[in-house]
C-alpha cells in the first residue's frame, strides 16, 4: 500500500494515474450504464474518501513525501487540503501537486510548429496563466509524451539539428521560469534523439567524448544543470509559485515577434526577468518595460550561450533602464535577444 512503499522502501513520492477515472461514476460509461451516488450526482464518493484518506495519512506519517495526481478534468480542489471545503461542497483531495496537462499539450503544440507559423499559436503559451493558481501544478514532460511514435522532446522541434537543440533549450528556459514545478523524463536532459524504450536504458553514450556529436548533448545537459542551480538560488522562481503576486506579465501579446517576457517576484518584490524569443532571428535593441526601482539588470542565464551549444548571442554587460515608459511600466531596457533562446536577468 501507499504507506508501505513510503515508510519501508523510502519512496519520496507517489503519482496516481488516471484519477479522473476514479472520481466520476460515469467515466467512459454510456448513459444507463452507471448508477448515481446517494445525492443523485456522478461523483464517486467512495473514491473521494479513499484519496482523501490516503493523502492525509501519507502526509501525517511520512514527513517530506509528495503525492501527485494525474487528473485530466477540472475537478475542484485536487491539491486543496482535505479539511478545506470548496464551492463543490467537497473537501480537497489533499494531493501535493497536480499534473498540468493543459500546459503540457499547449506548449508542446506551440513548439512543434515552424517559427513562421508560431504567431498563430501564441495563446498556447500564455493561456496557462489563466488557471495557473487554481491548483499546485507540476509541469510534466513525461514518459507519455516520448513513446508510441510521439518522438523525443528534441525530435518534436522543427528545423535542422542546431535549431532543434536551440528550440529545446529555449523551451526548457521558459519552462523553468514558468510557475509550477518542473518534471522531465529521462533522456530529455541531454537531448536524446530516440524515443524512450522499456527494452533498454537512456542513450548515455551520446555524452561520451569519443562520440563526435557529444558536445551537442553535453551542452543541453549543462543547461539543465545551470537551470537548476540558478532556480535554487533565486527565490523569485519558487517562493510565490502558487500565488498571483509572484508573477507579472511584461509582454504577453507580441505574437508577431514570437516573444514573451514576464517577471517572477520574491516575497519582498525582488524580480527575475525571463524573456523568450521563439523566432530564429536576432532581435537587437528589443525594448521591454521594467520597474524603475532596479538600477541595472544582469544576465544570469542565456540558453544561446556557447557552452550550451548556442551561437553565443549574449548581453555581457549590465543593462541600465532608460526613463522611457514601455509596456505600461515607468522604465524600459533594450536587450539583444538571441534566436530561439530564453534569457534570464536579475538586478545587478
Amino acid at each position: 500500500n501507499a504507506v508501505y512503499w513510503c515508510e519501508e522502501f523510502h519512496i519520496d513520492g507517489l503519482r496516481v494515474d488516471a484519477v479522473a477515472s476514479m472520481l466520476y461514476l460515469d467515466y467512459s460509461r454510456e448513459p444507463g450504464r452507471w448508477t448515481p451516488n446517494e445525492h443523485g450526482g456522478r461523483e464517486n464518493l467512495d473514491a473521494v474518501a479513499f484519496l482523501q484518506e490516503m493523502n492525509a495519512t501519507l502526509y501525517r506519517r511520512v514527513p517530506g513525501v509528495v503525492t501527485v495526481a494525474e487528473e485530466s478534468t477540472a475537478w475542484d480542489g485536487v491539491t486543496r487540503a482535505t479539511h478545506h471545503e470548496g464551492p463543490s461542497g467537497f473537501g480537497g483531495l489533499g494531493f501535493g501537486l497536480k499534473w498540468n496537462m493543459g500546459w503540457m499539450h499547449d506548449s508542446l503544440d506551440y513548439m512543434s510548429h515552424e517559427p513562421v507559423h508560431r504567431k498563430h499559436h501564441h495563446g498556447e503559451l500564455t493561456f496557462s496563466m489563466v488557471y495557473a493558481y487554481s491548483e499546485n501544478y507540476v509541469l510534466p514532460i513525461s514518459h507519455d509524451e516520448v513513446v508510441h511514435g510521439k518522438r523525443s522532446l528534441v525530435s518534436k522541434m522543427p528545423g535542422d539539428w542546431w535549431q532543434q537543440r536551440a528550440n529545446e533549450r529555449a523551451y526548457l528556459g521558459f519552462m523553468w521560469a514558468h510557475p509550477g514545478k518542473q518534471l522531465l523524463f529521462m533522456g530529455q536532459e541531454f537531448a536524446q534523439g530516440a524515443e524512450w524504450s522499456e527494452a533498454h536504458g537512456p542513450d548515455w553514450w551520446l555524452l561520451d567524448p569519443e562520440y563526435g556529436a557529444s558536445a551537442d548533448h553535453r551542452g543541453v545537459r549543462d543547461l539543465v544543470r545551470d537551470l537548476n542551480t540558478v532556480y535554487r538560488a533565486t527565490p523569485a522562481l519558487w517562493r510565490r509559485d502558487t500565488h498571483p503576486s509572484g508573477f507579472s506579465w511584461v509582454v504577453g501579446d507580441a505574437a508577431e515577434d514570437n516573444v514573451l517576457a514576464f517577471l517572477r517576484l520574491d516575497a519582498d518584490g525582488t524580480p527575475l526577468l525571463a524573456v523568450s524569443n521563439f523566432a530564429p532571428v536576432v532581435r537587437s535593441g528589443y525594448r521591454l518595460g521594467v520597474p524603475d526601482e532596479v538600477p541595472a539588470w544582469h544576465e544570469v542565464l542565456n540558453t544561446d550561450a556557447a557552452r550550451y551549444g548556442g551561437g553565443d548571442v549574449v548581453n555581457p554587460d549590465p543593462v541600465k533602464p532608460e526613463p522611457q515608459g514601455w509596456h505600461g511600466r515607468p522604465a524600459s531596457i533594450r536587450l539583444t535577444l538571441p534566436p530561439l533562446a530564453t534569457v534570464w536577468l536579475r538586478p545587478a
